[in-house]
């Protein structure tokens, strides 16, 4: 019998492109992860739809949190804020978070998307509360 949260995402991570994960480093509080843009997430002829934009900064920042905290806490969104800079273009992006600041069960985080050339495409900040992961079991 499979565990379903792993499945789960294990499922998320392929329906957002992911291609792999760079970096998590506990010390720092910071994830970076790659996602591939297919066409068939963009709009306009060729323009990432901003819920992909948005999840992939999401899912680099939740890393990030978990990572920090040895994966014995689940990050819950209580607020996300996207500025979009430029258009995201099929092709490769990496997603990059960091910790800003964490008290015991909040914490404010940010990140941002780029391109292949480093063109930042955009940027994001969080808050999360920590949820004990046993409660989800």
């Amino acid at each position: 019998m499979s565990d379903r949260r792993t499945t789960e995402a294990g499922d998320l991570s392929k329906s957002l492109g992911q291609e792999r994960v760079v970096l998590l480093d506990k010390e720092a509080g910071r994830a970076i992860i790659e996602y591939r843009c297919g066409m068939h997430m963009c709009h306009s002829g060729g323009v990432a739809q901003g819920g992909f934009v948005t999840g992939w900064i999401d899912a680099a920042m939740a890393h990030a949190t978990m990572a920090a905290t040895d994966f014995a806490f689940t990050p819950m969104s209580l607020e996300i804020k996207v500025s979009f800079f430029k258009p995201t273009a099929p092709g490769l992006v990496h997603a990059e978070a960091w910790i800003e600041q964490r008290g015991r069960s909040t914490v404010f985080l940010e990140g941002r998307l780029t391109n292949e050339a480093g063109d930042v495409l955009a940027k994001a900040t969080s808050t999360v509360r920590l949820i004990p992961r046993e409660k989800f079991a």
